[in-house]
């Protein structure tokens, strides 16, 4: 039941409904409005200061913090976000900046090896035409370039991002627009394999911010 109620309360957080600086109502109210126990009303506050959400002052009320400034991306990644926070954007606009500036790490960063299975991996993609396929290969050459942006940082975000897609999608058809166009993708391989950082920095943001909807469009 705690659970029930900490994504209430995290979605009417979110939302809005409860702005920085909002009191909470009391345990025994929530206890009352929810027909729940006060253990489970207790345990799923903590669970909202733990996020970031709220502070507990003993034997005072409940209040909501500004979770913009206080909470982590982590708030994105479980359960429901409101449409008007519009994730999905954020959540590719990020990945367009961070694979953006890898690329241009691995150019000037990456070794010979890495430079030459980014180009062979680029390759690989081209020569099939499934784009569920591509996007294998698309995932693997990603995964090659942060490798070579040797950013810990970089690396750890786009994994959430990839591994834990309830933000966006990065399916096939969710990036076919980037999957297409095998040509800009062996030029941004072969700006990282000549250490052509500049090149590969605008070759990576442009191939990555086509999947970027427009501000306001539906997920």
């Amino acid at each position: 039941m705690s659970g029930q109620i900490y994504a209430l309360l995290r979605g009417e957080i979110l939302a809005g409904r409860y702005e920085s600086g909002d009191a909470l109502p009391s345990e025994r109210r929530l206890s009352e409005e929810l027909e729940s126990s006060r253990h489970a009303v207790r345990e799923a506050l903590k669970r909202l200061q733990q996020a970031g959400l709220v502070a507990i002052s003993q034997g005072g009320a409940t209040r909501v913090r500004d979770w913009r400034r206080h909470g982590g991306l982590e708030l994105l990644l479980e359960g429901d976000v409101p449409d008007a926070l519009e994730a999905p954007r954020a959540a590719l606009e990020m990945r367009a900046c961070i694979g953006a500036d890898a690329a241009r790490r691995c150019a000037h960063r990456a070794s010979a090896v890495l430079r030459a299975q980014i180009r062979a991996r680029a390759e690989q993609l081209a020569a099939v035409e499934d784009l569920d396929a591509r996007n294998a290969h698309y995932e693997v050459l990603w995964d090659l370039i942060v490798e070579g942006a040797d950013n810990i940082a970089y690396r750890l975000a786009l994994t959430t991002l990839v591994e834990r897609q309830s933000i966006a999608s990065l399916k096939a058809g969710a990036v076919a627009r980037e999957l297409e166009d095998a040509d800009a993708i062996r030029v941004l391989a072969r700006a990282i394999a000549y250490g052509e950082q500049d090149e590969a920095h605008e070759c990576a943001r442009e191939l990555l911010e086509r999947s970027i909807p427009p501000a306001g469009a539906e997920g």
